[in-house]
């Protein structure tokens, strides 16, 4: 595993050994690396969640409100067998 020099004010340097000190983290690396993990997943996250806008623009605008989606719904599923 590569090695990364990070240079750190003393006050993030304290939180880290906070955390550290805390039990949830082994050392400094296992808590780093937990970060740079959970960042991938919210980009990951974040990318999908635009994706979805983006479709959700492309498909137009419709004028039903709340209830009428949902009654849709409910009676969509019924038909279904689902509900």
């Amino acid at each position: 595993m590569a090695s990364m020099s990070v240079s750190l004010s003393d006050q993030m340097r304290g939180f880290i050994k906070s955390r550290v000190d805390s039990g949830d983290y082994h050392n400094e690396s296992e808590y780093i690396r937990a970060l740079v993990r959970s960042d991938r997943e919210k980009l990951s996250d974040e990318k999908e969640l635009l994706s979805l806008l983006r479709l959700s623009e492309l498909s137009g605008v419709n004028d039903h409100d709340v209830p009428g989606l949902i009654k849709n719904v409910k009676e969509r599923l019924k038909k279904d067998g689902r509900l």
